[in-house]
């Protein structure tokens, strides 16, 4: 028996390659682009946002516009089907092949497919897309504080797969998904739910294999069925079996990766598929925050808008996504809210392998629509979320909305449905609502498994020292639900003001760096004192376009960013948080900007990670100061002139120069 077992495992492993298999063609290339206001074509590259120019001005360009590529094809395989995959496109879209219509997607953020099989034709095929990013009554968001940049601002493709496939049409999901709940350091119970369609005119015997890979690639478990597929239907397939003393995902520390290999046989042909996999459990504690296999976790970082960039908008390539992440990973950040919708797949992917804990939450923001349209679009969409994201190890929680305004029962109806569809479709994850505008014990915040808090107490009204007293309140009056702050911050342009600096106007011009510095230095300080908040995310990573404000050193943006907008400026609170975060030894000189001086008092305050800092000012060592609560401090008198002022703090060194005329 045991040697019949290994000759059927022998014989699996070298099971011949799928005579027809899935393919995948790039379509970034070769569109021709205009708007619907008459100008002419012009060629251009996917990723495309016809908003990059006039993302940051009030009247920036809302409707429809087009893009059209040709594709040609050899003579399609009568036992293929081909869709067109779009990674996102904002906010409303519609396509035709071959003058055919398609398809329409109502949704900006999520990845969405058409089945285009029935009219492609060999040679040459004209694929026309209208995207509009108009305020649609029936589509969320209908508000928010960001800009609404529209395009296909995220790559196209066709794939290609053998008549029967893995589900492609389950809500832009992979038609795979892994759920591993109950894990523990001595065993990982594996549950694939594998959706296979079938578009044969007749049933079909099939062999469905799931293997679970280790990061080296050896096959650790392996669950196998076979099934009768019936015609023209898709099948959804369970398959079960256990991981003895799994790997865990660890977080920071050990984000340890397996691979799920997903793979269909019948006839010599199928279809294959794979994704990474991470097992963990998580869980809420009210009274311990966020436990990560068991253990409290502090889970701190910052919100980020899906990348924005001058003269890309949001036609980012994967590579400017890696840069933005490689500079929150200096930071120091354990996990991210990703504001206010889906976030492209590559920013999932990198959060899985950094072992960052991502809030990522439906569009629902500013207002709830009372049309049973809107409903049903704000359902899909959080389905759109969920399919496409269940697989990833670092999504912790479904977000549900943000700053509903209204507190009315369009917003109760909407919440409280959108709970139920989250729950039904991933019990193993809370649900989540991002409070501002409502006491945290009213109806508005009543809907989901935990809360977050918008609070910006030292900003916009209150002071400083608000920000505890508001909290403990708030876990007072719901000590049973798990509480964290998802929105806190301050704007700053690189002006710079001498210390103390005076409490600017929120919307007036005048947005000093060195204010954003002390607010976040009283701000952290008081979030690090009460463990028992699974989370808190500054607001926000970057600064980001936002048309409608006109505030700030410049007009049309959000300037609570910890990093400039161009990524060329770290403001001195985002030093102030990498003190605090990051292991890797740091100094940083506070106000360097501040470079002309007009007074030769001044007070020297410096960030560091480090047990001590010593000073030397135009080559003078002027000793060691301890270092308290990441900050040490000196009075300074300048020299007429350049003044070159070091810090050293074990292996990290930091240096400017200040000029006192």
């Amino acid at each position: 028996m045991r040697l019949a077992r290994w000759m059927a495992a022998a014989l699996l492993s070298i099971a011949p390659p799928l005579a027809l298999a899935r393919a995948t063609l790039p379509m970034d290339s070769g569109w021709l682009f205009r708007k619907e206001d008459g100008q002419a074509w012009q060629a251009v590259t996917l990723p495309h946002s016809f908003n990059a120019g006039d993302a940051t001005t009030p009247a920036y360009y809302r409707g429809p516009a087009w893009y059209q590529r040709t594709l040609h094809l050899a003579r399609p395989n009568k036992n293929q089907r081909h869709f067109l995959e779009f990674d996102g496109a904002f906010l409303t879209t519609q396509v035709w092949v071959n003058g055919h219509p398609a398809g329409r997607h109502a949704g900006g953020f999520a990845r969405f497919r058409f089945d285009v099989t029935r009219w492609l034709k060999p040679g040459r095929n004209e694929i026309l897309v209208r995207v509009d990013n108009a305020r649609d009554p029936g589509v969320a968001p209908l508000g928010g504080d960001y800009t609404m940049a529209g395009g296909l601002y995220r790559p196209v493709r066709l794939i290609s797969t053998p008549d029967l496939h893995f589900d492609l049409l389950d809500y832009g999901g992979p038609g795979v998904y892994l759920d591993a709940t109950g894990v523990t350091p001595a065993s990982a119970p594996l549950a694939w739910t594998v959706r296979i369609a079938n578009e044969r005119g007749r049933a079909v015997p099939a062999v469905v294999t799931m293997r679970l890979r280790n990061a080296a690639g050896r096959v650790v478990a392996t669950a196998r069925q076979q099934v009768t597929l019936p015609p023209h239907r898709v099948t959804s397939v369970s398959l079960q079996t256990r991981l003895a003393r799994p790997h865990l995902w660890q977080g920071v520390a050990d984000p340890y990766l397996y691979t799920s290999e997903a793979e269909l046989r019948a006839d010599g042909t199928g279809d294959r598929m794979e994704f990474h996999s991470g097992l963990r459990d998580i869980r809420m504690d009210p009274a311990r925050g966020l436990l990560l296999n068991g253990r409290p976790y502090a889970v701190h970082g910052v919100n980020v808008h899906q990348t924005w960039l001058p003269g890309k908008g949001t036609a980012v390539t994967e590579a400017d996504i890696d840069a933005d992440y490689r500079i929150l990973a200096d930071l120091g950040v354990t996990g991210l809210r990703y504001a206010h919708y889906q976030h492209p797949q590559h920013a999932y992917e990198l959060a899985d392998r950094l072992g960052w804990l991502v809030w990522t939450e439906a569009p629902l923001t500013a207002e709830v629509g009372a049309t049973p349209s809107f409903q049903a679009n704000s359902i899909q969409q959080l389905r759109e979320l969920i399919r496409q994201n269940r697989n990833h190890p670092a999504v912790m929680v479904w977000g549900l909305g943000n700053e509903i305004y209204r507190v009315d029962a369009d917003s109760a109806r909407m919440l409280a449905l959108l709970h139920q569809t989250a729950r039904a479709e991933d019990p193993s994850r809370p649900t989540v609502y991002a409070n501002c505008c409502a006491p945290v014990e009213g109806p508005q915040a009543s809907h989901t498994d935990a809360v977050g808090s918008n609070v910006y107490f030292g900003w916009y009204d209150g002071a400083f020292a608000d920000l505890g007293p508001f909290l403990d309140r708030n876990h007072a009056v719901r000590p049973n639900t798990p509480q964290a702050v998802s929105e806190y911050g301050a704007g700053a342009g690189t002006q710079q003001e001498e210390d103390p600096p005076a409490r600017p106007a929120p919307a007036g011009p005048w947005h000093p760096e060195q204010y954003q510095a002390l607010y976040h230095e009283a701000a952290w300080n008081q979030l690090a004192a009460r463990p028992w908040l699974w989370a808190s995310f500054v607001w926000a990573g970057f600064d980001f376009p936002s048309a409608g404000r006109n505030e700030g050193q410049h007009p049309g943006f959000n300037d609570k960013g910890l990093v400039s907008f161009d990524r060329s400026v770290k403001k001195d609170a985002y030093f102030w948080y990498q003190a605090n975060w990051s292991a890797r030894p740091m100094v940083h000189i506070t106000s360097r900007r501040l470079a002309q001086r007009s007074d030769s008092a001044v007070q020297l305050k410096v960030y560091s990670n480090q047990a001590s800092v010593r000073l030397r000012v135009n080559g003078a060592d002027l000793g060691e100061q301890p270092v308290s609560g990441h900050i040490a401090a000196w009075p300074l008198r300048l020299g007429e002139g350049i003044n070159r002022i070091e810090v050293v703090a074990g292996t990290a060194h930091d240096a400017v120069e200040w000029d006192y005329r």
